[in-house]
């Protein structure tokens, strides 16, 4: 019998590259739409820090990041791929 562990299913996100002045850190922006109390569709958006290790994502790319563990402080989701380049 073999003793494998199982990983769980990280949470993947798309969002949009807002920020890259950082070395190794892109700021991704991931946008969602909620019904509210009073069945309005609301834009609800959310900016998360994002591991890039070689720096190849720029302002204005479409990318997958994935949760990961905590990177530093506020840093712990993962870049997967980069969907869309900046046209």
């Amino acid at each position: 019998m073999e003793n494998v562990q199982q990983r769980n299913s990280r949470r993947t996100l798309v969002g949009m590259v807002v920020s890259d002045k950082m070395d190794k850190t892109i700021v991704v922006e991931v946008v969602n739409y909620k019904r509210s109390k009073f069945r309005k569709v609301v834009k609800v958006s959310k900016r998360y820090k994002v591991h890039d290790e070689n720096n190849e994502c720029e302002i204005g790319d479409r990318v997958e990041i994935a949760e990961t563990r905590h990177l530093s402080k506020d840093k712990f989701f993962r870049l997967v791929r980069i969907v869309e380049k900046k046209k």
